[in-house]
């Protein structure tokens, strides 16, 4: 049983107005595992203003959210960024005002810490530079994904953008390199799904008639030598729906070690960029339209696949 009399209880303070549960534990809590704080609030340890709640409960100025002790610690250190994730970081920004930021993630990087990642984009982000000490995520991308991420430098941003999200306001198409010939027919997958936990703790996503629903658009771009480059537009926005909906129709994003683990072309990493994202920056703004470039590693794969016209190809970017 949980020493109330140890119990923390953190107010939400304007900057943080408007946020997810979630993302501010993920904040508060540094070094905590990922999977650690969803226990949390799943089990009801986490309350707001004394009420259970879920990941998505949105926080506002004066909020109290009440964490276990245990959850309270901080580690001495999360992390300090290198020189070259630094410059790597910098290199990535596509955009910038005094409201937000548009990066071009690099793929592999996580966008926060946690579950072994001592330091994320945003922890590293608010290291670089003074005027970055106070940014959130605006939404999030997988660690194995690349492209276009908003970050919010101002709470006023964060609280509009998230509210864009919500309303299906914000347009988002990606690329991806998926195996074998895509039907010319499945141009949408409408299939719900729900999120489930391991044994080991590991989350995993799957198709199920009581999860949530989902929806996906789909343009062939290209047909290459057993794999397929698809244009994707997201109808909703799901933890890995993109990657559970290619997998349902059997054809996997390559190099998904996930939900793709018997695709015949074996790739280091996953073929999926999140290549442009269009909203509006403000209420009484007309939208803005950014493109982020493919990174190396997929440019590369889409190019051996040009070049190659035998099957079963063995690719290791």
């Amino acid at each position: 049983m949980t020493d109330t009399s140890k119990v923390q209880m953190l107010v939400v303070p304007e900057r943080q107005d408007g946020q997810r549960l979630d993302n501010f534990l993920l904040r508060e809590l540094k070094g905590l595992p990922r999977s650690r704080v969803y226990r949390l609030i799943r089990t009801g340890e986490v309350r707001v203003n004394r009420g259970r709640c879920k990941p998505d409960t949105r926080l506002y100025r004066g909020d109290q959210v009440r964490v276990p002790p245990y959850a309270g610690r901080r580690p001495a250190h999360v992390g300090t960024p290198t020189d070259k994730l630094k410059q790597r970081i910098e290199d990535s920004v596509l955009f910038e005002n005094e409201a937000l930021l548009v990066l071009n993630k690099p793929s592999g990087m996580p966008v926060h810490g946690g579950s072994g990642i001592a330091l994320g984009l945003i922890e590293a982000l608010r290291q670089i530079r003074p005027e970055w000490m106070e940014t959130e995520l605006a939404h999030r991308l997988d660690r194995d994904t690349s492209g276009c991420l908003v970050i919010a430098k101002q709470a006023d941003f964060l609280r509009h953008m998230q509210a864009e999200l919500r309303g299906g306001k914000v347009e988002k198409t990606y690329l991806a390199l998926v195996q074998g010939a895509w039907p010319e027919e499945l141009d949408m997958i409408d299939l719900p799904l729900r999120k489930n936990e391991l044994a080991s703790g590991e989350r995993i996503v799957r198709a199920n008639p009581d999860g949530k629903s989902a929806l996906t658009t789909f343009q062939i771009r290209e047909r290459l030598p057993d794999a397929t480059l698809l244009q994707i537009g997201l109808e909703t926005g799901r933890t890995h729906q993109i990657r559970v909906h290619c997998q349902s129709a059997g054809h996997p994003i390559i190099g998904d070690e996930k939900y793709g683990k018997n695709t015949t072309i074996p790739h280091k990493h996953l073929a999926l960029h999140a290549w442009q994202i269009t909203f509006r920056p403000n209420p009484k703004a007309s939208p803005s339209h950014f493109e982020a470039p493919c990174n190396p590693y997929f440019t590369k794969l889409l190019q051996s696949l040009r070049n190659s016209n035998s099957r079963g190809m063995t690719i290791t970017g």
